[in-house]
């Protein structure tokens, strides 16, 4: 049984094991909801729980498994000889895993007898003949092992699927039982319930907090190994990027510190003034037709994909600022040499920025005590004064920490630097220059078949533990100022 359907069945199980449980409650206190400790719903609640929880741990940890062991006993199976020169025994697996597959296609849609797919028959002439007639197509290079080992594979994941949905019905009915055999009008159905519901939400929290562990980890290590071969001094001060696959390479991270930030504040300088002054007037001046109507049509921006945002710098943002700043432009200078530039990657994504100030700054606002403004129109300020001196002042702390968000966020981004801005290192003032991130220097390092090992493919998880204590740090302290703004003012 394939595991969806395996899942339903437990779930069919769990609601039928809450029925039962919400049933023998009532019927135990005589159909009197006041004779009960917990409220019925607590009692099947609990009962659907003792199925689900144990069943559902097992199906995961079985999925994680099985794979793992029996790829082991299938490559175990496959002798030495039977990997050819120039090849390996991954590449030899993939071969195999593909025959299964197509064996399954065969069996399933009746064109070969199951027997052709078992250890039994290694008839490889005719299976492929078999094959082909479904469109399956063997290759000739497949080779009397690699069948026997794909029959081997089809066998054994049939014998542990039989097994994973025989044990896990099994703890699931024993689930079943044992909750129904437990529930009466005096258990405490609702600490049990709500017990497991803490440990859930526990769980949840921590799988989110080692996630971010093992990502640091992961980055730790790498750049250790860095580190060990290659100088620290060199990669943090040096003023020239130039690697090279066959030795000789300059790894300074300074060119690439410069144009993240180079780009992130062109960005911030597009994204505050216009994300600040929408909230301002979403706020304070919008009427709540309009504000329904503004407020999700500006957050649109936030949803459109990168990708998209990428493709309008090279094609639309680069080639307009070419024909005003490029040597034939409007303007007749020199200044811009081609569409990707610092220029064209930070308007474009100063305007993706902008939701994030304007939805921020707009919930801090609008979180500022109606009473200052009150008391302020009360004195006799206008509307515009009392924005400027009492409104603003009050939420600038929750508003820094907004911005510090969003140059978090634009230090992070990928592919409209890789697009927009180019590709070259270079430590230079001219806006209309092409430079490049820290991040779009990642993902070009880690890209080909270079060699793992080499400082050129391990600097890129410097570059990312560089950028992780920096944005890091940047979100830490915007947290702290908006903690301290919330601790003023609610």
């Amino acid at each position: 049984m394939s595991a969806f359907w395996l899942l339903l069945l437990v779930l069919g199980i769990a609601l039928v094991s809450y029925v039962l449980g919400r049933g023998r409650a009532l019927s135990s206190a005589g159909g009197d909801i006041r004779n009960l400790h917990s409220l019925p719903v607590y009692y099947g609640a609990n009962a659907a729980l003792f199925v689900l929880i144990p069943s559902l741990i097992l199906l995961m940890l079985w999925m994680v498994a099985q794979p793992l062991v029996v790829g082991a006993r299938v490559q175990a199976s496959i002798p030495a000889e039977a990997v050819s020169e120039g090849s390996t025994i991954g590449l030899v697996m993939s071969d195999v895993r593909r025959v299964a597959d197509g064996l399954d296609l065969a069996v399933a849609q009746g064109v070969i007898e199951p027997s052709y797919a078992t250890t039994s028959d290694t008839n490889l002439t005719e299976v492929r003949e078999r094959l082909g007639d479904v469109g399956v197509a063997l290759g000739s290079d497949i080779s009397v092992t690699v069948l026997t080992a794909a029959q081997l594979l089809r066998e054994t994941n049939a014998s542990w699927y039989f097994w994973r949905t025989v044990l896990v019905v099994a703890l699931a009915l024993a689930g079943l039982g044992y909750a129904y055999s437990m529930t009466q009008k005096d258990f405490r159905a609702r600490n049990t319930v709500e017990r497991v519901i803490l440990y859930l939400l526990i769980g949840a929290a921590s799988i989110a907090i080692l996630t971010t562990v093992g990502i640091l980890f992961s980055l730790i290590f790498n750049t250790v190994e860095f580190f060990r071969i290659y100088p620290a001094s060199e990669f943090f001060f040096s003023l020239t990027w130039s690697p090279s696959f066959g030795g000789g390479s300059e790894l300074g991270i300074l060119p690439l510190l410069w144009g993240t930030f180079y780009i992130s504040l062109i960005a911030l300088l597009v994204a505050v003034p216009i994300g600040l002054l929408s909230a301002i007037y979403l706020s304070e001046y919008a009427s709540p037709a309009v504000r329904s109507i503004a407020k999700p049509l500006l957050e649109v921006l936030a949803g459109i994909p990168t990708i998209v945002y990428g493709l309008f710098a090279l094609l639309t943002v680069g080639p307009f600022l070419v024909s005003f700043f490029g040597q034939n432009g409007h303007f007749g200078v020199n200044w811009m040499a081609g569409g990707t530039a610092v220029m064209t990657a930070g308007l474009v994504m100063g305007i993706m920025l902008i939701p994030f100030v304007s939805s921020l700054s707009d919930d801090i606002i609008n979180a500022v005590p109606q009473a200052m403004r009150d008391g302020s129109l009360g004195l006799g300020a206008t509307k515009s004064e009392t924005i400027k001196q009492v409104v603003l002042p009050a939420a600038l702390p929750g508003i820094v920490g907004a911005i510090l968000l969003a140059a978090s966020r634009a230090i992070g981004e990928t592919m409209i630097v890789v697009l927009g801005a180019g590709a070259a290192a270079r430590l230079s003032m001219n806006p209309f220059d092409a430079m490049t991130t820290v991040t779009a220097k990642i993902v070009s390092q880690l890209t080909g078949d270079s060699d793992f090992a080499s400082p050129e493919a391990l600097v890129a998880f410097a570059l990312g533990m560089t950028l992780f204590v920096i944005t890091l740090g940047l979100n830490v302290f915007a947290l702290y100022i908006v903690r301290k703004y919330r601790e003023q003012y609610e």
